[in-house]
């Protein structure tokens, strides 16, 4: 998974470029192309090249929605263009013969990858063997270990399927039009065993890194990532969107999934906050799996900021996640009494990471000082000028010139699992399970597992003596300001059920007081609508038609 540092660019992410400027041969077989089904499975090769149309389906939050982050699908964001696509979630034209970030199209994906299952199966290899390949040994165990991985993403998609629509089908086998046509959903929590079983089948048989191998591929799944899927499909098992009455068992299946990532002593947190999405090398030693992508600048003209060469501001944060960063010296929040938080000047004292995620008056960016305020050079009346008084800062890379004529794009990562997620996920279910300071059986506690978290930036530890209830909302907070930016909010929101607390957006309006200063105003930006029936996606209204026993989520 780590990237040789020789190797400028990860040989998956450029296999997949290569595939998509290709006839897609191997991605897709079809009995009109020149390859007969069995020309591809019976070649070593072209085997290798069906497994990366398995991966090719690995998403990325950098422009998932429209060419919005999810974020602003929350109360962490605002994305500047009010006719974008992500704006259907709260515009009402939300629906299922309009749907958003629609992730059905995985199925293909997941035909794939039982294709791949089925047709390896069927054929020997003998030739490698007969030709006296030397390395005839290690290419069938590297063919061995890539059924293990296209098991494992195949339970990854059906986990990203199923925190979408809850209830899907559930098809393990490659089926016809007909099959597809009449099959009808299994139950969430089924989904949820599968995802389960067959990362406990495949996680034992993944190397725990691919340096050292053959070919020192990075972007793999490895034994963490396995893990890290069942992990967070347990979490989201257990919490109260799918778990209402609370049930202790689940919580307990999550601790002990995330502790056993925990348990690898493969994976620790980097020193530097800002390096974890900057610096995509071995020495990373907190990622997980990674999406990589070749170079571009489109993610920096979306959202560098209005009076920037090129930008467009795109995903603008809110006063609401703002005011999430609690302040160093205290470790309280802005809002609590005693914090020495200045509403004068809100920004000094805070979190770290606020500075390392958000873009506000006064920062310095590309060497210059960003002015937010109307008349400023990145303010109003400038169009696309940020509404909520900030902008993106998190992902955004800085070295990226914009100015012709010399443009420059650069390699970009996403994130789908790090460390200090696994330390959160762990530190939510043992504190659901057992409370803040109770080892169990694991011997870490949920308040230690923050703490490695917050130490990292230099936040004081959560005090000692807290009850469930205080420690799972100053939790959620810090997965909050931890993982800002990352694809998570949008999803917890609705896994704890707590869209009706997300509607109020708040912004931070910012003016010259005449004496060299300014005034800083929180206020509501807008109201956005949360029906309950928005903690799921609506199933796409093509498949309902399509097949009588597809039946609707409730309330779509």
């Amino acid at each position: 998974m780590r990237k040789n540092l020789t190797m400028k660019y990860s040989i998956i992410v450029l296999l997949i470029f290569n595939l998509f400027l290709s006839s897609c041969d191997y991605l897709d077989y079809n009995e009109k192309d020149y390859l007969s089904q069995d020309d591809v499975f019976s070649d070593l090769d072209r085997v290798s090249g069906t497994l990366v149309g398995v991966y090719i389906g690995l998403p990325s939050g950098f422009t998932q929605v429209g060419g919005a982050m999810l974020a602003s699908g929350s109360d962490d964001a605002v994305f500047v263009d009010d006719i974008n696509l992500v704006n259907k979630y709260f515009n009402g034209s939300w629906s299922p013969s309009q749907p958003i970030d629609s992730k059905w199209g995985y199925y293909e994906v997941i035909r794939r990858a039982n294709r791949f299952l089925e047709e390896v199966e069927k054929h020997e290899y003998e030739q490698h063997l007969y030709d006296k390949d030397p390395t005839y040994d290690v290419l069938m165990a590297e063919l061995e270990r890539k059924k293990y991985e296209a098991r494992a993403l195949r339970a990854f998609y059906y986990f990203e399927l199923a925190k979408r629509y809850g209830d899907i089908p559930l098809i393990t086998k490659v089926i016809s039009i007909d099959e597809a046509n009449t099959i009808s959903r299994s139950s969430f929590q089924d989904v949820i065993a599968y995802v389960v079983s067959e990362c406990d089948a495949v996680a034992p048989n993944l190397p725990t890194t691919y340096v050292g191998e053959r070919l020192a591929e990075t972007g793999r799944i490895t034994r963490g990532a396995a893990l890290a899927i069942k992990a967070k499909a347990l979490l989201y098992a257990a919490s109260p969107l799918h778990n209402p009455q609370g049930t202790t068992s689940a919580w307990v299946k999550a601790a002990e999934a995330a502790y056993d990532i925990i348990d690898l002593g493969v994976y620790s947190l980097n020193n530097n906050y800002s390096s974890v999405f900057n610096n995509y090398s071995n020495s990373n030693r907190e990622l997980i799996l990674e999406r990589r992508q070749s170079p571009s600048n489109n993610f920096e003209r979306i959202n560098f900021p209005v009076g920037y060469v090129g930008g467009s501001s795109g995903n603008t944060p809110t006063q609401n996640l703002v005011d999430a960063y609690e302040m160093k010296a205290t470790g309280l929040g802005v809002d609590q009494p005693g914090s020495g938080y200045n509403p004068n000047n809100p920004y000094a004292g805070r979190d770290p990471r606020l500075a390392e995620t958000v873009i506000y008056n006064g920062s310095t960016f590309k060497g210059q000082t960003v002015e937010v305020y109307e008349g400023g050079r990145n303010g109003a009346p400038l169009r696309y000028a940020s509404e909520t008084g900030y902008y993106l800062k998190k992902y955004v890379d800085p070295t990226i010139n914009l100015e012709a004529p010399n443009v420059t794009q650069k390699e970009h990562t996403w994130v789908l699992f790090r460390y200090a997620e696994v330390l959160l996920n762990y530190a939510e279910a043992m504190n659901e399970a057992y409370g803040p300071e109770d080892p169990s059986i694991f011997g870490k506690t949920a308040r230690q597992a923050v703490n490695e978290v917050r130490s990292r930036v230099g936040m004081p530890a959560f005090p000692s003596g807290m009850s469930k209830e205080e420690f799972r909302a100053k939790l959620r907070n810090e997965r909050r300001v931890e993982l800002a930016f990352e694809g998570h909010r949008f999803w917890d929101v609705r896994r704890w059920k707590i869209g009706p607390e997300t509607t109020a957006i708040y912004k931070m309006d910012v003016q010259q007081n005449g004496t060299g200063g300014f005034i800083y105003t929180k206020e509501l930006l807008t109201t956005r609508p949360f029906d309950p029936k928005m903690y799921l996606y609506p199933i796409p209204f093509s498949e309902t038609v399509i097949n009588p026993n597809m039946t609707q989520n409730p309330g779509w």
